[in-house]
C-alpha cells in the first residue's frame, strides 16, 4: 500500500469540480485496511455547495485546502486548512467559500 498526498489529490480535484458544471467533484479513497470507514475527498468551486441534506451516520469533515463553512440547523462553522469537525446528527449543507477540498470520514453500520 502507498501512501497518499492529500495535498495532490486536493489538487486534482478542485481542478476537476473548476471544469464540472455542478462545482463538485467527489473522489472515494480504497482501503483494504478497514471495512467500518468510507472516505471521499469531495472538491467545491468557490459557491458551490453540497446542498442541505441528511446525515447518513457518524461522519466527520476535515479541510484540506481553502475555505468552506459547514451549516446545520441555526449554527456554521468555518473550516480552514488542517481544522477537523463532527458532522452534527441533523440535516446540514457544506458551502465553498473559496476553491476548497475536504476529507469526509463516514462510519459504516
Amino acid at each position: 500500500m502507498e501512501p497518499l498526498s492529500l495535498t495532490l489529490t486536493a489538487e486534482q480535484q478542485i481542478a476537476k469540480a473548476t471544469s464540472e458544471s455542478s462545482g463538485r467533484s467527489v473522489l472515494p479513497l480504497k482501503s483494504d485496511a478497514t471495512k467500518d470507514l468510507r472516505q471521499l475527498v469531495v472538491a467545491l468551486r468557490a459557491g458551490s455547495a453540497l446542498s442541505e441534506h441528511e446525515n447518513p451516520g457518524e461522519a466527520v469533515v476535515q479541510s484540506i485546502t481553502g475555505h468552506v463553512t459547514l451549516s446545520a440547523g441555526d449554527e456554521s462553522w468555518e473550516l480552514f486548512p488542517g481544522n477537523l469537525i463532527a458532522i452534527p446528527q441533523m440535516r446540514h449543507e457544506l458551502r465553498a467559500v473559496t476553491d476548497s477540498a475536504v476529507l469526509l470520514t463516514l462510519i459504516n453500520r
